[in-house]
């Protein structure tokens, strides 16, 4: 059997193969609610064969969106917009189901990237007042955030809360929280955009301190609750930038220190990527860029990781598990460009993948046991 397409268990998250889709923002929710675009967006990936779908980032709290048309999870109506599309791909699809909790910090109120990115002030149309562990904006000219006080603080960390127990009645298998991409938590994390001076800045124990609190809240949270469809709890776990690519930044030696620190707090996994949090970031994008991060924070905490970045082929992802640099790899643009690449994996490394029915004929002919079909009919 393939390595990629040998069993995983993510904690208590038991998976068919080691193939993840990674969380990509789609600027195309209607106040926060998902709609058509996400059902058709993330029906198909759900058919795709890979073993769990992220679903792009979902707000915690309207301002911590990034754009105006960002997913959220914070109200009745953005909870029952997101049941109808989980609904409609658990009807159709074993994949397993995580969400991505998100608060973009001093990155919020920013236009769709197909309208230019730019950041949108408070007092122009559109935008709203930013927040962030400090009064720094992410790029010149950008909004300046305000910097949060205690009770802001509390009240992001209950709205994390509220939002995974929302998460958590929708039956999805697993929670993953946004540390990367220069949203809020890696905000807090990186020496860039935290120069705090109480117990949430400066030494590397105090920018762990919010997002290891924020962590902890929404694992005590969902770990006291039975789900409606299962009896194991869900499989928690936290996306981080390893590296601000910035010198004086966010470093992996300081992702490994928080790695450790998410593992001894119960975490069940830990998905690398990297950048986000500045301008100045210098990315030596090449294949599987990011791979080395994902192994050495695997290699020194033994915490299930998941890699991204740049992994495309077949041969080249099923080399990361079989080498054990990651447990899993997810993709993002490779399957946006080809949404059953896990089919064509399967094909090239001689293994069988997940597919409905109705798809079965589709097989070539010299791949007629891609699916584990043997009578497929011929009406």
């Amino acid at each position: 059997m393939s390595a990629l397409f040998s069993p995983y268990a993510l904690g208590p998250l038991s998976l068919t193969n080691r193939i993840a889709i990674a969380p990509m923002c789609q600027y195309s929710a209607d106040d926060g609610e998902a709609g058509d675009w996400h059902m058709i967006h993330l029906g198909h990936l759900a058919l795709s064969g890979a073993a769990l779908l992220f679903t792009e980032a979902a707000a915690v709290t309207p301002q911590g969106r990034i754009t105006a048309a960002d997913l959220g999870i914070w109200s009745d109506q953005t909870q029952a917009a997101l049941a109808k599309v989980i609904g409609a791909i658990r009807q159709h699809a074993p994949i397993r189901i995580a969400i991505q909790l998100a608060h973009a910090g001093r990155k919020a109120s920013s236009q769709k990237p197909w309208e230019g990115g730019a950041s949108i002030h408070a007092l122009e149309p559109g935008g709203w007042q930013t927040v962030a562990p400090s009064a720094l904006a992410h790029a010149p000219g950008d909004a300046v955030p305000t910097a949060l006080d205690a009770a802001g603080m509390a009240q992001v960390k209950q709205a994390f809360v509220d939002a995974a127990l929302r998460c958590a009645s929708l039956g999805v298998d697993a929670l993953e929280l946004h540390a990367a991409h220069g949203y809020l938590l890696h905000q807090f994390l990186s020496p860039l955009a935290n120069v705090r001076s109480d117990e949430y800045g400066g030494s590397l124990e105090n920018r762990m301190r919010f997002p290891l609190e924020v962590f902890a809240a929404v694992r005590d949270a969902v770990r006291l609750i039975a789900r409606p469809s299962a009896l194991q709890p869900i499989a928690l776990g936290v996306r981080i930038s390893a590296t601000d690519w910035v010198e004086g930044g966010w470093d992996i030696e300081q992702s490994v220190a928080f790695a450790q620190a998410l593992q001894q707090a119960g975490a069940d996994f830990i998905h690398v990527s990297s950048g986000g949090i500045s301008p100045l970031q210098k990315i030596p994008a090449q294949p599987g860029y990011q791979v080395a991060f994902a192994a050495r924070i695997k290699r020194e905490t033994g915490l299930p990781t998941i890699a991204v970045g740049l992994i495309t082929d077949a041969h080249q992802a099923d080399a990361i598990i079989v080498q054990g640099e990651a447990d899993m790899v997810a993709l993002a643009r490779a399957i946006l460009f080809d949404p059953r690449w896990p089919w064509h994996a399967a094909s090239a490394l001689g293994a069988q993948v997940n597919a409905p029915p109705q798809y079965w004929r589709s097989q070539p002919a010299e791949f007629k046991q891609l699916f584990g079909a043997t009578k497929l009919g011929q009406r």
